[in-house]
């Protein structure tokens, strides 16, 4: 997993942050200076902090989980949607829908109901609809395959979140929060990093800085995901080899068992029959 260097985030543009009368006073410890008016943003810290992030993504990749990546804003967009389909994982780069996590199972009904209009087009149904009321229901189809379509392989919530811009993405930060899901994202000094579980300083509005920091964290996930496969291929090859070593199942071994204790009874036979008895008893003298 090679990270980036200082001069790489450097020259992404990561290190500028807001103005001096916009940072977040919780920012602090991520700031290295003030320039014309400006926060400057620590890049070792950044550079250590996106370690950290990319090597818990890949251990959660690793172990076949799923992260959401969430980038409403206009520089992330595309970025997102390129980098979260390279490594199979599902976004979200419209408007958030609310309730997504906290009303999961409402956002899953949605998606069926794509699903099934889906159905109506194979089958034939949606051709005997009448001409409005298959505008009607191309018009839904559409509506929600822009919110949803690229969530309709997540069947169960995920496992973690991907954040560009805290402040803007609050309210999915907030339902994280509420459920627990832990939240990676990247944070700028006017945003409040303590509801952040991985904290990742940098520019949040280059779309070279948030191209670099993505790639970055979805080259490791790519790692993971390899690594999951080779250890899958191994396990397989460790079972078929040790169903080749078996022993014999147990019920032959019971046989085993018994054939020799049958031959056993057969060869003490006759030393019991050619052994001389024992002495009878001696008899009591007769009264005189």
């Amino acid at each position: 997993m090679a990270n980036p260097t200082f001069d790489q985030l450097l020259e992404a543009g990561c290190h500028f942050g807001h103005l001096k009368r916009k940072w977040n006073p919780a920012m602090a410890p991520y700031i290295f200076m003030e320039r014309n008016g400006i926060h400057i943003i620590d890049l070792y810290k950044t550079a250590a902090k996106l370690d950290e992030a990319a090597a818990a993504l890949k251990n959660i990749a690793r172990s076949g989980k799923k992260v959401l990546f969430v980038a409403t804003k206009k520089q992330a967009k595309q970025v997102i949607a390129d980098m979260a389909t390279s490594v199979n994982m599902p976004y979200v780069i419209e408007r958030w829908p609310g309730g997504m996590l906290t009303n999961f199972p409402t956002i899953r009904k949605a998606v069926k109901k794509m699903a099934s209009i889906d159905k109506m087009t194979k089958d034939g149904t949606f051709d005997n609809l009448s001409k409005r009321e298959r505008l009607q229901v191309t018009r839904q189809r559409a509506k929600l395959e822009k919110t949803l379509g690229s969530i309709a392989d997540l069947n169960r919530l995920p496992s973690a979140l991907f954040v560009v811009d805290v402040l803007k993405e609050r309210i999915a930060v907030a339902e994280a929060n509420r459920l627990g899901i832990p939240v990676f994202a990247i944070v700028d000094t006017n945003s409040d990093p303590s509801n952040v579980d991985f904290v990742i300083p940098a520019n949040d509005d280059a779309s070279k800085s948030i191209e670099l920091i993505l790639g970055t964290v979805t080259a490791a996930m790519a790692e993971g995901l390899e690594e999951r496969k080779a250890e899958k291929v191994d396990a397989n090859a460790a079972g078929e080899g040790e169903a080749e070593a078996a022993p014999a199942p147990a019920r032959r071994e019971r046989r085993r068992v018994r054939r020799t204790d049958v031959e056993a009874a057969a060869e003490a036979a006759p030393a019991a029959a050619e052994a001389p008895e024992a002495p009878a008893a001696a008899e009591a003298p007769a009264a005189e």
